[in-house]
């Protein structure tokens, strides 16, 4: 019993460890409330409007700007509670401030290219992009900012295409053809493509909430009749819905509309 016990002990302590190196490898040093740019000072939002007015502008109906965060704009003074700020993301700006056309990467954090700033906050979504299909931000081929826009009202948007309110867009920038405009369409994209799709990862093919027939049963009306019949509109599925999905089966192969068929075939 007593072995069984020291066994325990140290196993926890090697999960302890273990987790204490993953955090460390995937997070940046947020230790003050802000990333670190080398011996960089905080100089406040006001330093940042400055040469950044619009973005300044943008940020204050993006819900970013309505989360707190501790920060301190010196040392040897007393952290100061406020709104989160533009260093809360980019880190200490003084020496971007003054290195005047020098490249912002050497002086500034950008997101846009480290992801591991939005995901200090954003856990959840990082653990998404572990799924077995998923957009390959940690591979580095797409990041947060192609699909997101950090500083705008509606950060579903793409950056500088605030004009739209629709968050599909951001989708339709790679995904044109499923965005086009179809003479029979799929009602569901009325409802954005999120309603079939996990955008950020899923355990399913194609990025999909749901893998079977279910994803579409969600919507289309049914009917089960006595002797196990089952009605969706005014036809019997019983013997469709035992051959697969409602799209792999051949009976609905455009899932986001026809031009030749009313009932969303290719």
């Amino acid at each position: 019993m007593r072995k069984l016990i020291w066994l325990g002990i140290i196993a926890g302590c090697f999960s302890l460890i273990g987790l204490g190196l993953v955090s460390c490898a995937i997070s940046p040093d947020l230790s003050s409330g802000f990333p670190r740019n080398g011996e960089a000072k905080l100089i406040g939002n006001q330093a940042c409007k400055e040469c950044h007015p619009q973005q300044s502008d943008w940020f204050e109906a993006n819900p970013h700007s309505f989360i707190q965060a501790h920060q301190v704009f010196e040392e040897g003074k007393d952290p100061e509670k406020r709104e989160v700020s533009c260093e809360s993301c980019h880190g200490a700006g003084s020496l971007h401030a003054l290195a005047s056309g020098s490249p912002s990467s050497e002086t500034i954090t950008n997101p846009g290219q480290n992801t591991e700033i939005c995901f200090s906050c954003h856990i959840d979504v990082q653990s998404q992009f572990s799924m077995p299909h998923h957009h390959r931000v940690n591979e580095g081929r797409v990041n947060c900012v192609d699909c997101h826009d950090p500083h705008g009202a509606d950060p579903f948007r793409r950056s500088g295409s605030l004009s739209s309110k629709n968050s599909d867009t951001s989708c339709a920038a790679c995904h044109s053809e499923q965005q086009q405009t179809y003479v029979f369409e799929h009602e569901a994209l009325r409802e954005g493509c999120v309603s079939c799709h996990s955008p950020h990862g899923s355990i399913h093919p194609k990025l999909l909430t749901e893998r079977d027939a279910n994803l579409c049963l969600k919507c289309h009306s049914q009917m089960q009749l006595s002797g196990g019949d089952l009605m969706i509109g005014s036809v019997s599925h019983r013997t469709y819905l035992s051959q697969g999905t409602c799209w792999s089966a051949g009976c609905h192969t455009a899932v986001h509309g026809s031009n030749i068929n009313s009932r969303l075939l290719y």
